[in-house]
């Protein structure tokens, strides 16, 4: 595939809206409008929303319309510099000073800056992002932030602001162009202001049901038309349900995918009862949807389309 470059990049918001659904991905004008304005600004855009309503995906759309590489660092408690940003070969280091000391090389300096040059840095995904070839910058994606803490915030905060780190033994690396800059936290605590002031943000809800079915149909083609709206109506009212987890698009979308490998139709009680654990993941949701109150979702579900 050729190389593209910053021109390639969408020139207005019907263009992104067309990019998106390029790469599969439903989405409304909304978001259309922030990411197209993250693009042009250079600014990180940062997502929040309820886990599997597609926050992760929109990177790897980009990535993949763009023609860009991927970096994506996972997040998790814990999370420390050596893992994000770099660490040093250590094993390689020790066998290149032990090669110099039997070749009888005894400069220490010399020695020094040979195992602490590039060729013995480990690149973790900060570093792959500002290494990017200017025109063909990656997506950066920094999923789940919000499961780190708030030390490692601070410094992702320096790296966003300037778009370099700087390794003491080599010096201050910058980027040659800044990466697009995607980043996902599910609120499972808040980020601090500071970070959220230099990116644009968006809250990326649960979609329609018009356009979850038009998710379902571009992610599940093989699905019978009426087996996908049946789906889709059912989820949607899940949602109006006090549950622990909500199933969100990314469950829809497997409960279709099952449903058709099993050759169904349209959905039954006993189908649903039979699958419910690829929607719902904790077992009270479970065990309230069996009590009688999936068969009456059913039901109305089976009688709004009917009477559509």
């Amino acid at each position: 595939m050729a190389d593209r470059t910053v021109s390639s990049l969408p020139q207005s918001i019907d263009e992104t809206l067309a990019l998106l659904e390029t790469g599969g991905y439903v989405a409304d004008r909304a978001l259309a409008t922030v990411l197209f304005l993250s693009l042009r600004m250079k600014r990180p855009l940062f997502l929040e929303g309820e886990a599997g309503v597609g926050k992760t995906e929109i990177a790897k759309v980009l990535a993949s319309t763009l023609d860009r590489p991927l970096i994506r660092l996972q997040c998790y408690e814990g999370l420390d510099i050596s893992s994000a940003v770099y660490e040093w070969n250590y094993a390689a280091q020790m066998i290149e000073i032990r090669l110099d000391e039997a070749a009888g090389n005894v400069d220490k300096s010399a020695i020094e800056r040979n195992v602490f040059s590039e060729k013995f840095l480990i690149r973790r995904p900060v570093l792959q992002a500002l290494s990017g070839e200017p025109g063909r910058a990656p997506v950066f994606l920094i999923d789940e932030l919000d499961r780190t803490d708030e030390a490692f915030e601070a410094f992702l905060l320096e790296v966003l602001s300037d778009y370099q780190v700087t390794i003491p033994e080599l010096g201050t690396i910058v980027a040659a162009e800044p990466p697009v800059v995607i980043i996902t936290t599910n609120r499972t605590r808040e980020i601090h202001d500071a970070l959220k002031r230099r990116c644009l943000y968006h809250w990326v809800d649960y979609p329609t049901a018009e356009r979850e079915l038009e998710i379902v149909r571009r992610k599940v083609p093989a699905a019978n038309e009426r087996l996908s709206a049946e789906i889709v109506r059912y989820v949607q009212k899940l949602r109006d349900m006090d549950l622990f987890k909500l199933p969100g698009v990314a469950e829809t979308i497997d409960w279709a995918s099952a449903l058709t490998e099993m050759d169904k139709l349209a959905l039954d009680a006993e189908t649903i009862s039979d699958t419910i654990g690829v929607l719902l993941k904790y077992q009270d949701d479970i065990a309230r949807i069996g009590a009688g109150e999936g068969r009456r979702i059913l039901d109305e579900v089976k009688s709004e389309l009917n009477a559509a």
